[in-house]
């Protein structure tokens, strides 16, 4: 008994850490500004964050201890069993759902909300328990890129593909894509305010291009053979590859313009002031004033292509090149 309450404990400990993901999404640059602009008119992108959140927040406890090492391990099979019924407890959404059913006793629509949310956390849950191709395979599916700096592109793309933002915006442009089919005409200019919200979902992540790399990242970037403005191209492409696809179901030139210009505007933070950042979360951008900046940038831009000509593209794809040419000095004299 005693050999489980002490593995329930470190259990406890550790698990702790997977909270920074509430902490994440209150630095999130595109969380704070729909909530100041946006107040009850983005409950849905609120929900579909909140979803985002929950996923990795619904994992086993039991997964964080390797299979190999937990079957070496001297416990009995009453031990193995009160681990097995104690650790999802652990959990503080656990408890939160058990509180919101008893809360919701007698009350036909929270139980129904207690049952969707229940049988999803029950679903992420179990599936964390499912057999999963090895890592190393699975991110070897990730294309190739023409050039020299395929590997570094292909890198940063595996980079994007751990992060919290890169979901949210996938759910918004399937959502779209959802409703393209099944529902109704939309007026044009909701697919340009749609592709606004799915470029600024990514936004955060343009400002911290940097923060997964950590400080053996960037030692072996000092080693590369290859300029500053090259690195900053490789991040920059690798942003691209996955946004671009994302605006598909939207508007994809205005979505293109617009994510130019939130990697311009994001470059100055990622470079001057890079802040680490940590996979399956959301990325915590470079401050409220360079978010608003961004946002509004890019939102600028998608409308002047949408309503007004293409050729604000054309001006988008200048500004950015001005800025990686600019702040790939930088990235030279901060690599040394």
């Amino acid at each position: 008994m005693a050999r489980a309450i002490a593995i329930l404990r470190a259990l406890a400990l550790a698990y702790r850490r997977d909270w920074t993901a509430f902490q994440s999404l209150a630095g999130n640059n595109f969380f704070l500004i729909t909530a100041f602009l946006l107040r009850e008119a983005g409950t849905f992108v609120y929900l579909i964050m909140g979803l985002v959140v929950l996923f990795p927040l619904s994992t086993d406890p039991l997964r964080k201890i390797p299979p190999s090492r937990l079957a070496l391990w001297p416990l009995e099979r009453r031990e193995r069993w009160i681990l097995r019924l104690a650790s999802p407890w652990i959990n503080p959404l656990t408890w939160g759902l058990a509180g919101l059913a008893v809360w919701g006793a007698g009350r036909i629509v929270s139980v129904g909300m207690w049952a969707a949310i229940a049988g999803l956390f029950a679903a992420v849950f179990l599936i964390s328990a499912l057999p999963l191709p090895s890592g190393n395979g699975l991110w070897r599916r990730v294309p190739q890129f023409p050039g020299p700096l395929n590997q570094l592109v292909r890198k940063n793309l595996r980079e994007i593909l751990t992060t919290l933002d890169f979901y949210c915006a996938l759910i918004l442009s399937l959502a779209v894509l959802a409703y393209r089919i099944f529902g109704p005409a939309l007026p044009p200019e909701a697919f340009m305010a749609m592709t606004v919200l799915v470029v600024g979902a990514m936004s955060s992540y343009a400002q911290c291009l940097f923060g997964l790399d950590g400080e053996g990242g960037l030692s072996r970037y000092r080693l590369l053979p290859v300029r500053g403005w090259q690195l900053l191209l490789a991040k920059d492409a690798a942003f691209l590859a996955v946004v671009i696809p994302l605006t598909l179901p939207v508007a994809v030139l205005p979505g293109i313009g617009a994510a130019l210009v939130g990697l311009a505007v994001g470059h100055a933070p990622a470079v001057e002031h890079p802040r680490p950042q940590t996979r399956w979360r959301f990325s915590t951008g470079g401050g409220l004033g360079n978010g608003v900046i961004q946002l509004v940038a890019l939102a600028m831009t998608a409308s002047g292509i949408f309503l007004t000509s293409a050729w604000f593209l054309v001006a988008a794809v200048a500004a950015w090149a001005v800025s990686v040419w600019w702040y790939g000095r930088d990235v030279e004299r901060v690599l040394g």
